[in-house]
């Protein structure tokens, strides 16, 4: 597996300038958050876009995955959602969505993630399915054509937020499409064991998000080793299925101190590596 960090961290920086902090920490790949201030794409025009390439070649950083859960642009982490009551609403999620996918592919990335539906705000969960099942068909033909992975992201207190409601909508899915970006805390926040669900999973996962939870299961990203989740356990597990994709540590908590969270994630990554190395 290889290690990333992803940039929603870094909202005190330009997505350049973080690209070359990210590299510069010994990183193998970054998350482009595709939203503001990084790489909202309704306002990144050809130039800006060959300046992220640019940059990443000159980094040598590949790009993990898109990271196209969040909407400040428009509105906030979690709307305009996928299960918006409005229809002009559900219909940004759609167009930022099939605009994210062409920015995937102009880049150079393989996946983006996106909000599990988004929050229910009084909608049934049938009614909420439907509007999501509707949504990712609009955005199917699109997802395949360029070759983009479209990767749902469970999430607690969203429409979906733990394995078995995300298996039931996948029943309907095309696994050529669509897959699961596979939060580790999120499913400790749940009270699912996050290394059974890997083993589980694993044909339906396509990208990792990595971060440290407290004991009490409160959802907010920490720091690794900070918290109550067994990462040594979970690594092993991601190592044990060949999974040889890219696991991005995501600490979004840390606007405050970006660098120093990515300095701390990638030190603990590493001594775990050195640890788990097979001896010679």
């Amino acid at each position: 597996m290889k290690f990333a960090f992803s940039s929603n961290a870094f909202l005190r920086y330009d997505l350049l300038e973080t690209i070359k902090i990210i590299s510069s920490l010994g990183y193998e790949g970054i998350e482009i958050m595709a939203d503001v201030p990084h790489a909202f794409p309704v306002r990144l025009t050809d130039s800006d876009i060959d300046k992220i390439r640019n940059a990443l070649s000159e980094s040598r950083l590949t790009i993990s995955n898109i990271n196209a859960f969040m909407h400040h642009a428009d509105g906030d982490t979690y709307h305009p959602s996928w299960i918006e009551k409005d229809p002009a609403l559900r219909e940004k999620r759609i167009d930022y969505t099939l605009r994210c996918i062409d920015l995937a592919e102009k880049l150079g990335a393989r996946s983006l993630s996106t909000e599990p539906g988004g929050p229910l705000d009084g909608m049934s969960r049938e009614e909420a399915l439907n509007l999501f099942r509707d949504g990712l068909m609009a955005v199917e033909d699109r997802a395949r054509e360029k070759g983009i992975k479209v990767l749902i992201e469970p999430e607690p207190g969203l429409l979906v937020e733990n394995s078995a409601q995300f298996l039931d909508l996948f029943q309907g899915l095309d696994p050529q499409v669509f897959g699961i970006n596979f939060d580790v805390g999120h499913f400790y926040c749940v009270n699912e064991n996050p290394i059974q669900l890997i083993h589980s999973m694993k044909d339906c996962i396509h990208h990792f998000h990595l971060e440290d939870i407290a004991v009490t299961r409160e959802h907010h990203h920490l720091m690794l080793g900070h918290g109550a989740i067994d990462l040594g356990a979970v690594l092993k597990a991601i190592e044990e299925t060949g999974y040889n994709g890219f696991v991005t540590v995501e600490l979004y908590t840390y606007e405050h101190a970006p660098k120093d969270a990515a300095i701390g994630a990638i030190t603990y990554l590493e001594e775990w590596r050195k640890k788990n190395l097979p001896q010679a």
